[in-house]
C-alpha cells in the first residue's frame, strides 16, 4: 500500500511541476478555449421531442411506432371549447367559435391534418336507420347558417352520431377539437417546434376566449410550451441560488478574490459544456435544463476544497506558487476520483433505454469530466498568481480554538462505544427507511401533468376535460391483427367475438372511463337495425348477421383499416398515475391471455398510457441495475485507489443508507420514481461519494504518519471536514430554494437534492469514522491474537 501511494505521489508531484512550469501558455490556451466555447454557447437551443421520451426498444413501443402512421398516436392535442353562458352549446355564437377553432388547429404546422376531428370535420357523421334504410350525413350540414332550424338539426345529428362523451361533453357544456402531431413537418421537412405549436395554441385561446367562451388545451406540445415558459422563473431561482452561494462563499473564505475565483471556475465547465453541445449538434431538452446548475454546484464543491487547501498553506507562510503546488498534490487524486464517480453516477443512468435519459447522461458526464481540467488544472494555475488578502488570513485565537473543539468533539465517533450507538441508530433508520420505501410508486403520482403544479392552467384545463368527457388525454391502445381466411375480417364472428370479449371485460377495470372498439360500435349498429332493442346488441354467429353492423366497420371511424385486417381497441383512463397504469396494463394482459382465438393477435400498446407503461417498466428494470452497477463501480474505483476493502466499505455503506433514505422520502412526499427523478438518485450517490473520498483519503494519510484513529480523523476534519460541510450546506440551501419554483419537477428535484447533499455529508462525517473505528478495532484484535499465539508458553511450561 505504501509503495502504491508513493508511486501515485511521484506521478502527481511530477504533474504539478509541469503544470506550474507551463502555467502561462496553458492559461492562455484555457482562455482561448473559454472564448471559443463561450461564443458557441450563445447559439444553444432548446430541443424538446416526443419520441425522445419513448423507450424505443421496448416491445410496446415497437408496436406503437409501427402502427403510429395507421392509427392516432399518443402525441396529440385536445382543444376543448367550453360554453359559460346560459343553456348548452347549441347556439350560433358557440358553434361559430368552434368552427373557427377547428380551422385554426387544422392549419398549425406539424398537425397531421387528416387526424383533425370536431363536429365541423367531414369524418364526424351520424347514421340513422329508417324504414327506407340507412340515412347518414355530416353532423353540421354544409348549409349551416346559425338559424334556429339549423341549430336543432345539429342537435339531432349530434345525438345520433354517438359523439356525446367523445367530441361533445356529457353535459353539453363543451365540444372538442382533437388532432395528432407529427415529429417532422411535411411542408418543410424539418422537425416541428413544440414551443411554437404551444404559442399558436395559446394564441387560439387568447383570440376566442370571452365572457361566454373558455378554451381548455392539453397535449404534449402544450405541456412542453408551459414548461419552457416556466423556465423564465427557473432562471430567477438559479440567480437566487447563485447569490446565496456567493454570500456563503465569502462568509466562509473571508476573501473576495477566492470567492470570485471559485465562482468563475465553477461556471467554466457549464460554459464549456453548452458550447460543446452546440458544436456536437445537440440542444438542451427542457427536462434537462437543471443539469447545468448541478454541474455548477459540483464545481463549487471541488473549487472550495482546492482553495481551502491553498489558503491553509498560504496562512502557514508558503508562497502562492508553493501553496498551489501543495494543494494540487493534496487534492488532485481524491478530487479526480470523486469527479470520475460523479461521471459514473450520471453514466449509469444510460442503462435506462430512453433517448432523453441517454442525452441527459451524456450531457452530465461531459460536464463533470470537463471539471477535471477546469478545477484540477486551471484553478491551481490561477491560484499561483493570487495574493491572499490580509483580512482573509486573520482568524482570532478564540475562534480557532472553538473551531477545533467542535471537530474534537465530533471525533468521538471513532470511540467503539459511540460507534456502536451510531450503528444501532443507523440500523433502525435503515430498517424504517426500507419499510417505507415499499410505498414508492413507479411512475406518476397524482392527476394531470406531474411536471407542473396542481394549480397551473394546464392541469386545470386537464381537470375540466376529464370531468366533462368520457374520453381524455390518457388512453391505452391495443392493436389487433387478424388472420381471417377470406373476405372482411369484421364479418368473421370468431374475430369479432374475440375483440368484443376484450372490449367487454376492459370496461369493468377500475379506472377505465370508456372503451372504443369496432365490436362495440357494431353491436350498437345491429341493435339500431332492430328498432333499437338492446337484446339485439350482440355479435351474431354468422357473417350474414354481422352485415347489419357494417356501417360501424368503416375506416372513417379510425378504429380499423380497410378489410379489418388491423384494428385498435382504445381504453380511456381516468388518469395516468403509475399505480393505475400498472393495474390496467396487467389486467388487459390477463384478459388477452384468456382469449383463445388463433385468428386474432393482440399487441400492446399505444396511446400515452402505453408509452408511460413502457417507460415505467424501463425505469423499474433499470433501478436495480443502476444502483448495482453504480455501487460496484464505486467500490472498484475506491479499491484501485486505496487498495483496501475496509476503505471500500467505509465509503460505500453511508451511500447505501442514504439511497434507502431517499426512496423513503420520495414515498413520504408522494414523488414517483420515473425518468425525471431516477437520475437524482444516481446523482446523489455520485456527489455523496465526494465527501467520503475526500475525508477518507486524508484520514488514511494521517494514519500513515503514525497518529491514532481519533487524532487522524480530527486532523482530517480540520483540513477537509469544514470545506465538505460548508459545500453541502451551501448546495442544499441553493437547491432548496427550488422547492418554491413554479415547475413541480424542479421543486421535487430541489427537495431530493437538498436532502441528499446534507445527509450524505453527515453520513461521511458520522458513519464512515464509526465503521473505520470497528475495522481498526478488529484489526488490533487480530494483531493481539497473533502476538499472543507467537509468545504463548508451551503446555509443559504451563503445567
Amino acid at each position: 500500500m505504501s509503495n502504491q501511494q508513493s508511486k501515485i505521489q511521484r506521478v502527481v508531484g511530477w504533474s504539478a511541476d509541469n503544470l506550474l512550469a507551463w502555467r502561462r501558455p496553458l492559461m492562455a490556451l484555457f482562455i482561448l478555449i473559454t472564448i471559443a466555447l463561450g461564443y458557441s454557447a450563445t447559439g444553444i437551443r432548446l430541443d424538446p421531442g416526443f419520441n425522445k421520451q419513448i423507450p424505443v426498444n421496448h416491445p410496446f413501443m415497437k408496436n406503437f411506432l409501427h402502427y403510429s402512421e395507421t392509427f392516432s398516436g399518443a402525441n396529440n392535442v385536445l382543444v376543448s371549447v367550453r360554453w359559460k353562458g346560459e343553456g348548452d352549446i347549441y347556439n350560433a355564437q358557440f358553434l361559430e367559435a368552434l368552427r373557427k377553432v377547428t380551422d385554426e388547429v387544422f392549419f398549425i404546422p406539424g398537425v397531421r391534418r387528416a387526424s383533425v376531428s370536431s363536429l365541423f370535420t367531414p369524418d364526424v357523421r351520424y347514421i340513422e336507420v329508417t324504414e327506407q334504410g340507412y340515412i347518414g350525413d355530416v353532423v353540421v350540414p354544409p348549409h349551416f347558417s346559425g338559424t334556429d332550424k339549423d341549430l336543432q338539426q345539429v342537435r339531432r345529428n349530434t345525438e345520433r352520431s354517438g359523439q356525446i362523451g367523445q367530441l361533445v361533453a356529457n353535459d353539453l357544456s363543451a365540444a372538442m377539437v382533437r388532432a395528432d402531431l407529427q415529429e417532422i413537418n411535411p411542408d418543410t421537412g424539418e422537425q416541428v417546434s413544440y414551443v411554437e405549436i404551444s404559442r399558436q395554441l395559446e394564441k387560439i385561446r387568447s383570440t376566442f376566449e370571452s365572457d361566454d367562451i373558455a378554451i381548455d388545451i392539453v397535449g404534449f406540445s402544450k405541456l412542453t410550451g408551459d414548461v419552457v415558459d416556466g423556465l423564465i422563473d427557473v432562471m430567477w431561482f438559479f440567480l437566487i441560488a447563485f447569490v446565496i452561494t456567493t454570500i456563503l462563499l465569502w462568509l466562509y473564505t473571508r476573501s473576495v478574490k477566492l470567492t470570485i475565483v471559485s465562482l468563475i471556475v465553477a461556471m467554466l465547465p457549464v460554459v464549456w459544456l453548452i458550447g460543446l453541445l452546440r458544436l456536437m449538434g445537440m440542444g438542451i431538452d427542457p427536462m434537462s435544463i437543471l443539469v447545468p446548475f448541478l454541474i455548477f454546484s459540483i464545481g463549487v464543491s471541488h473549487a472550495v476544497q482546492m482553495t481551502n487547501a491553498w489558503k491553509q498553506d498560504v496562512m502557514v507562510g508558503k508562497t502562492s506558487m508553493q501553496a498551489s503546488h501543495s494543494a494540487f498534490c493534496k487534492i488532485f487524486v481524491p478530487g479526480a476520483l470523486a469527479l470520475l464517480m460523479n461521471a459514473l453516477g450520471f453514466g449509469v443512468i444510460m442503462l435506462i433505454d430512453i433517448p432523453i435519459v441517454h442525452e441527459l447522461g451524456v450531457t452530465a458526464c461531459l460536464g463533470v469530466l470537463l471539471m477535471i481540467i477546469t478545477n484540477k488544472m486551471m484553478l491551481p494555475i490561477i491560484l499561483s498568481h493570487l495574493q491572499l488578502e490580509r483580512s482573509a488570513g486573520v482568524v482570532t485565537q478564540d475562534n480557532a480554538t472553538q473551531h477545533h473543539k467542535i471537530w474534537w468533539w465530533v471525533s468521538a465517533v471513532t470511540r467503539p462505544g459511540v460507534a456502536f450507538v451510531i450503528f444501532t441508530v443507523s440500523l433502525v433508520l435503515l430498517v424504517g427507511g426500507a419499510w417505507k420505501s415499499r410505498d414508492l410508486v413507479v411512475g406518476d403520482v397524482g392527476t394531470g401533468a406531474p411536471e407542473l403544479r396542481a394549480e397551473s392552467r394546464y392541469n386545470l384545463d386537464n381537470t375540466n376535460i376529464v370531468n366533462r368527457y368520457s374520453v381524455g388525454l390518457d388512453l391505452l391502445t391495443v392493436y389487433v391483427e387478424t388472420a381471417a381466411p377470406d373476405g372482411d375480417a369484421c364479418l368473421d364472428p370468431d374475430v369479432m367475438r374475440a375483440v368484443e370479449k376484450l372490449d367487454f371485460h376492459s370496461r369493468s377495470i377500475l379506472g377505465v372511463q370508456s372503451v372504443a372498439s369496432v365490436a362495440g360500435m357494431g353491436k350498437v349498429t345491429i341493435a339500431g337495425n332492430n328498432e333499437g332493442n338492446p337484446r339485439w346488441a350482440a355479435i351474431p354467429g354468422s357473417g350474414r348477421g354481422l352485415r347489419a353492423g357494417s356501417q360501424a366497420f368503416s375506416s372513417e371511424h379510425g378504429l380499423v383499416v380497410e378489410g379489418c385486417k388491423t384494428m385498435q381497441v382504445v381504453l380511456y383512463l381516468a388518469n395516468h398515475q403509475g399505480e393505475l397504469v400498472s393495474r390496467v396494463v396487467d389486467r388487459v394482459e390477463d384478459i388477452i391471455a384468456d382469449i383463445d382465438e388463433p385468428k386474432v393477435e393482440f399487441k400492446l400498446a399505444g396511446g400515452n398510457v402505453g408509452v408511460q407503461s413502457a417507460s415505467n417498466e424501463a425505469v423499474k428494470k433499470a433501478e436495480v441495475q443502476m444502483h448495482g452497477a453504480l455501487l460496484a463501480s464505486v467500490a472498484l474505483f475506491c479499491w484501485l485507489t486505496f487498495r483496501s476493502f475496509r476503505a471500500v466499505l467505509c465509503i460505500i455503506m453511508p451511500l447505501a443508507v442514504v439511497a434507502t433514505f431517499c426512496n423513503a422520502l420520495m414515498a413520504s412526499l408522494g414523488i414517483g420514481l420515473k425518468v425525471s427523478t431516477l437520475p437524482v438518485l444516481a446523482l446523489g450517490v455520485g456527489v455523496g461519494v465526494d465527501y467520503g473520498i475526500y475525508i477518507y483519503e486524508r484520514l488514511q494519510h494521517e494514519l500513515a504518519e503514525g497518529r491514532d484513529l481519533r487524532e487522524a480523523f480530527y486532523q482530517a476534519m480540520v483540513q477537509r471536514g469544514t470545506a465538505s460541510l460548508f459545500t453541502a450546506i451551501t448546495m442544499s440551501i441553493g437547491v432548496g430554494t427550488w422547492a418554491f419554483a413554479p415547475l413541480k419537477f424542479q421543486a421535487d428535484m430541489g427537495i431530493l437534492l437538498a436532502f441528499m447533499f446534507l445527509v450524505n455529508v453527515f453520513g461521511a462525517i458520522i458513519i464512515l469514522p464509526a465503521l473505520a473505528s470497528w475495522f481498526n478495532r478488529s484489526k488490533r484484535l487480530v494483531q493481539v491474537k497473533k502476538a499472543a499465539s507467537t509468545d504463548a508458553p508451551s503446555s509443559e511450561t504451563i503445567v
